[in-house]
């Protein structure tokens, strides 16, 4: 399971490797310890209990855990910072199936030789954390491969890079304003997820993430893509978007798009939907903003706005997780002016080290396309959860939205980005078959806001389409527990 050891690339002082890094000496001892990382990973191959005699020691972790931060945990999850790819080693001595990987972010999973190399190498360099007036070369690289790689089929040609998705996106909404003079309201849809800052979690559509918040943000939702009306959503949503522009003429500062939908169910839009909108922003002069920070790299692009064809329409971009830094890019007519963009902390080395390196393997071992890795487990996916649907048809019930209709799609999303609907989307049943699935050996979350889903972020860059038979063995094994 363990993926073979990538060597350096010659062109080490390009990438911003540090240079202690690209000593022979040095090189040669990391060699060693990775080598000794990959002898240690053949212990773990699959899903297994925890270990009696760690039970003392898990307990007081998560003792801790509630001690310091005041709560507890959604699960009682604390690693112990070991794995190999899709699986996670915990401190009581359990291995699962790691199907959320930190909401996204562990994209090659955990011990991933390659990602360890990276870091290990940026713990050569002289700082642990870049700055916006000091940095590094390795800011420079990964900026670079940002830019390049947005650019191919959009105006993309700028960078601003930061240590949140949630930061990106105050960036990005500070262009948008800067761009149009102020304007004071947003555009978004419904069901939106931005972040957790006072404005992003008001432009949000989760009414749980500004309860207490002093409400100061003007914002008109958009219904998004109903795939069961077709042609139909397309037209209402053109309808409202232009109805919403002739109300308040010139005060918009943008429209802001997720090209998929995360945490308001994995959704997605034809490319025709998307285009209508954007066409009809693009003509009042509203710059469009695309939030891809949870859909970057997950699905047959490595821009979601690059495989729906809309990246002429595209003005601002906002990504991170997988890449592990964030970043906000934009066209030359959206690149603000000195100061509106900073931050004492870009990000830290090894992010920055960590990043370039899963986004040089991504861009290059054969992800994206059609017949691509990402393509190919998420097909693996939804021949599984077809098999499982059919298995246990009185745990799928039809599912029924916010309107009363019933929904046919029992399990969906694309590439990465997988969504399974059992008990016709009931929170409270979903959330019980989520911690008997815990307790088996699947680590997932859910999504959607009425009905509800089984949210699966599936670490792609470690993540074989076989891996796909135990993980939902084990789902399946939950699921009879919880019926």
């Amino acid at each position: 399971m363990t993926p073979q050891t990538l060597e350096a690339p010659a062109n080490s002082a390009q990438r911003g490797l540090p240079l202690m890094a690209r000593n022979p000496a040095v090189r040669a001892a990391i060699d060693s310890i990775v080598a000794e990382l990959e002898r240690a990973q053949s212990s773990i191959t699959g899903a297994r209990p925890a270990d009696p005699a760690r039970a003392a020691e898990a307990a007081a972790w998560l003792d801790r855990n509630r001690a310091v931060r005041g709560n507890s945990t959604f699960y009682p999850y604390v690693g112990d910072g070991f794995g190999n790819g899709p699986l996670v080693q915990l401190a009581d001595g359990s291995v699962k199936w790691d199907m959320i990987n930190g909401i996204g972010v562990h994209m090659f999973g955990h011990c991933d030789p390659r990602m360890v190399r990276a870091a290990l190498e940026a713990g050569l360099s002289d700082l642990c954390q870049e700055g916006n007036l000091q940095f590094n070369a390795d800011v420079l690289a990964v900026a670079e491969l940002l830019v390049a790689e947005a650019a191919r089929t959009s105006g993309i040609r700028h960078c601003f890079i930061t240590n949140s998705g949630c930061m990106a996106n105050e960036s990005a909404l500070k262009v948008c304003q800067q761009k149009t003079g102020g304007a004071p309201r947003i555009i978004a849809f419904a069901d939106c997820f931005m972040g957790r800052s006072t404005t992003m979690s008001q432009i949000g559509d989760g009414p749980a993430y500004r309860q207490g918040v002093a409400l100061n943000v003007l914002v008109d939702y958009m219904p998004f893509y109903d795939p069961a009306l077709g042609q139909r959503s397309v037209d209402m949503a053109a309808w409202h978007l232009r109805q919403t522009i002739a109300r308040y003429p010139k005060q918009h500062s943008c429209f802001v798009v997720e090209p998929v939908q995360g945490e308001g169910g994995f959704n997605t839009a034809p490319p025709e939907f998307f285009r209508t909108l954007m066409g009809i922003c693009r003509e009042a002069g509203i710059p469009v903003w695309a939030d891809e920070v949870q859909s970057f790299g997950r699905t047959e692009r490595m821009f979601h706005f690059e495989a729906l064809g809309v990246g002429d329409l595209v003005d601002v971009v906002t990504i991170g997780k997988m890449s592990q830094v964030c970043a906000c890019l934009m066209t030359p007519e959206m690149n603000p002016k000195p100061g509106l963009l900073s931050g004492t902390f870009s990000s830290s080395v090894s992010a920055y080290h960590v990043g370039l390196r899963a986004l040089e393997i991504m861009r290059d071992g054969g992800y994206y396309g059609p017949s691509g890795r990402n393509a190919t487990l998420h097909a693996a996916f939804r021949e599984h959860a077809e098999r499982l649907v059919k298995a246990h048809p009185a745990c799928f019930p039809p599912v029924i939205d916010s309107h009363g209709r019933t929904q046919p799609a029992l399990y969906g999303g694309t590439g990465g980005m997988m969504r399974l609907t059992p008990f016709g989307g009931d929170k409270d049943r979903i959330v019980k078959l989520l911690h008997a699935m815990f307790a088996e050996g699947v680590i997932a979350f859910y999504c959607g806001h009425g009905p509800y889903h089984i949210r699966f972020l599936a670490p792609v860059g470690v993540m074989e389409p076989t891996h796909m038979e135990p993980v939902f063995a084990i789902i399946a094994s939950a699921l009879r527990k919880v019926a």
